[in-house]
């Protein structure tokens, strides 16, 4: 691994389709024993609050949002997916990390 890359992790998520044997080989000459992958040196854990705080947070979260005033239209959907994201902020996501 680089020295830039050093302190870098990268995850994968339980998807499958982005576990062909040249991606993970791409993936380990770039990020070495900082992989956590199924096929990685880090195994993933499928199911990790830990690991994965926007799956069990931000997507619900902005979700509920996104459709809280029903959107008729794909450019009122677009708004307010604009909206919400802008709107979070980034004490909100430490304190997601944090617990």
């Amino acid at each position: 691994m680089s020295q830039t890359n050093s302190e870098l992790w990268f995850q994968q998520d339980g998807a499958t389709c982005p576990t062909a044997r040249a991606t993970i080989d791409l993936l380990k000459d770039t990020f070495g024993d900082h992989l956590i992958s199924r096929f990685g040196p880090v195994n993933r854990p499928p199911r990790s609050c830990d690991l994965t705080p926007l799956d069990y947070f931000l997507w619900g979260y902005v979700k509920s949002l996104v459709y809280a005033d029903k959107p008729q239209t794909l450019d009122h959907l677009e708004d307010n997916i604009r909206r919400v994201i802008a709107d979070i902020r980034p004490q909100m996501l430490e304190k997601v990390i944090e617990n």
